[in-house]
């Protein structure tokens, strides 16, 4: 099995309703996204996949959320836009483009949201 990781950032504003602590009043992130594709074949030039068009893609869905207050987002209108939906969020709009431009031969296999540089959420596709 090949991995492959590429790595974004976006920064975006939110509160997290009915939490008991300073997260609930309004606040801003510089989240740094991190998504692994996995393949069990190279292509004929031996490639898993373009790490170029893995990037595009991503920055694709991250520049939705950029510079936004994630809360007024429709996603979140009923839940919370916490670390784990984020990660979850992102994969789910990344995943389809990753299998649609590797052919079928690499999919999406997570995505980890760093809130901080010492606190992250991951998605992870089982």
């Amino acid at each position: 099995m090949y991995e492959l990781k590429v790595t974004s950032h976006f920064a975006a504003a939110h509160k997290l309703r009915e939490f008991q602590g300073r997260c609930e009043n309004l606040h801003g992130h510089n989240w740094f996204v991190e998504a692994v594709v996995r393949a069990s074949e190279l292509d004929g030039i031996g490639l898993a996949m373009d790490f170029g068009v893995i990037k595009k893609n991503l920055a694709l869905v991250l520049d939705e959320l950029d510079h936004k207050y994630l809360n007024e987002k429709e996603e979140f209108r009923t839940q919370n836009p916490s670390s784990e939906n984020i990660a979850r969020l992102i994969f789910d709009r990344l995943a389809p483009s990753i299998s649609q431009a590797s052919g079928g031969r690499a999919r999406l296999h997570s995505v980890s949201a760093w809130e901080s540089e010492n606190a992250s959420a991951k998605y992870v596709d089982e």
